[in-house]
């Protein structure tokens, strides 16, 4: 799997600002998620990742989430469920990605920066994936093979 490079200096010193991050993982009935491309003119462009954004001062992960979701792909989720947190030190920023399993949702997935999106499974075919969404894959993967497993009596 490709994932962005690391190897970039880091902005900001060792005592910089940790981002708060809101993420949602919008899961569909038959276990596909989606994946959509990071826009023209970001860190990271054409990077694939779960949708999401900044934790407004104020303002709740799941507040953020609802927030980032209508604005980034044009759609209401109905309930949240938070799941994991990972903090990925970027070369551009520290950031603290609270990830939100979504189930339901309304409207049309329209990407207003221009992205794209994929519903994807495992292993994805999309390329390349960012960093803080490989942790996602493999959480998936642990809990796609837990809930498969059988057991002999």
């Amino acid at each position: 799997m490709l994932v962005a490079d690391g190897d970039r200096p880091r902005e900001g010193g060792p005592d910089r600002k940790e981002v708060e991050v809101a993420v949602g993982v919008l899961v569909r009935a038959d276990g596909r998620f989606l994946l959509t491309s990071r826009p023209e003119g970001k860190v990271y462009a054409g990077y694939w990742e779960f949708p999401g954004g900044k934790v407004e001062p104020g303002e709740s992960v799941e507040d953020a989430l609802r927030r980032e979701l209508v604005e980034e792909i044009g759609v209401r989720i109905g309930a949240v469920h938070p799941w994991r947190v990972e903090r990925v030190d970027y070369p551009h920023a520290l950031v603290r990605l609270n990830f939100c399993k979504v189930y339901e949702w309304d409207g049309e997935l329209h990407m207003h920066e221009g992205q794209q999106f994929a519903w994807e499974e495992l292993p994805v075919a999309v390329a390349p994936v960012l960093p803080g969404t490989v942790p996602v894959l493999q959480w998936f993967a642990q809990e796609r093979s837990f809930t498969g497993a059988t057991h002999a009596g």
